[in-house]
């Protein structure tokens, strides 16, 4: 575990101008998602709609059109059909990922809803996700993009991959860095790295495009979940789309908490053994980890190894033609970490 030190102050990015530029291709996209999740069982649709329709940025989705636009020049007539159903493949494996996440996590909330398990059942919920990613391997078909069903395809193994080993491994106060890092690449970043690089490969741009844009999804990606990670002691239910804390509630060694726990040792240990060990909180115990987590500097390294992840994602789109494609993307790697601070 490293020391805090000093950063320069961070760029204030803003997922806006990507969101913009992208406006008529998403809205086709979201046309697509909304007719693919419907299903003559009534529930499905209606558990579907629940968490899709619930808001967010869609992120992912939105990766793979940018990617596609930023991989081909301004000039050129690009055909984005195969690009928007491998979009809304990576929402509905994405959203799958989700409902199945909050039934093992037993979450109470999802972006700023009741979790869908609670509302129709923890079978219903789980169903309805392998539903969703049958839909999105469908998707995937009708693209007669064997490589890009590839990519997706191994994102989809890699992710489950990464919650069972977090999973495994969910309350263990020895979790060295390394270890939490493939944790969330596996489980939150290969998604990421994934919509950016079929994005590529839906506009068969060139193998330097397509490296760069799969480096900067996977860059982005690692930035995205520090962020999170550390807005989970540092910001708010209504930034976070869930309950502030739950991380700590669910007792899960996230990188904060890992390093909180370096930094105290042999001063609250039996503090940490019993809340995240044994499992053994109250509300009032959620506000001491908050402080002993922002107290050591924590927070701040957290912040500061997303921020580093995010320049490296800024980095990587060099090769990339100059243009208002490019400087959204470098924009919404800010915009990874601005949010949380």
């Amino acid at each position: 575990m490293t020391a805090p030190r000093a950063k320069a102050p961070r760029p204030q990015g803003d997922v806006e101008a990507l969101a913009a530029l992208a406006k008529a291709d998403m809205a086709a996209v979201d046309a697509l998602i909304v007719d693919r999740m419907q299903s003559p069982v009534p529930v499905i649709p209606l558990l579907a709609e629940h968490i899709i329709a619930a808001g967010g940025k869609r992120l992912r989705p939105l990766l793979t059109i940018a990617a596609a636009r930023a991989a081909t020049s301004a000039s050129t007539e690009v055909d984005l059909a195969g690009a928007m159903k491998l979009a809304a493949s990576v929402e509905f494996i994405h959203t799958a990922t989700l409902l199945h996440d909050d039934v093992v996590d037993g979450s109470e909330r999802r972006r700023g809803k009741v979790a869908a398990h609670l509302i129709w059942g923890s079978a219903t919920s789980v169903l309805v996700g392998d539903f969703l990613f049958a839909r999105a391997f469908e998707l995937m078909v009708e693209t007669g993009q064997l490589r890009a069903l590839g990519i997706l395809a191994q994102a989809s193994s890699v992710i489950a991959q990464g919650e069972v080993l977090q999973l495994t491994r969910a309350h263990d106060l020895n979790l060295d860095q390394e270890t939490y890092l493939r944790i969330i690449s596996a489980k939150t970043a290969e998604l990421f790295a994934a919509a950016a690089e079929s994005g590529a490969v839906g506009v068969s741009a060139d193998e330097k495009t397509t490296a760069a844009l799969r480096a900067f999804g996977l860059n982005l990606g690692l930035a995205f979940q520090l962020a999170d990670d550390a807005l989970d002691y540092g910001g708010s239910s209504e930034t976070l789309g869930k309950n502030a804390g739950d991380d700590f509630r669910e007792g899960k060694a996230t990188l904060p908490l890992l390093l909180a726990v370096a930094r105290t040792r042999g001063r609250e240990d039996a503090f940490w053994e019993r809340t995240i060990n044994k499992g053994e909180r109250t509300e009032d115990d959620f506000r001491r980890a908050r402080e002993l987590i922002i107290g050591t500097g924590a927070l701040t390294s957290t912040l500061d190894a997303a921020a580093d992840y995010a320049d490296a994602a800024k980095a990587s789109l060099q090769v990339l033609l100059a243009g208002p494609w490019r400087d959204a993307l470098e924009g919404l790697a800010d915009f990874a970490v601005s949010r949380a601070t």
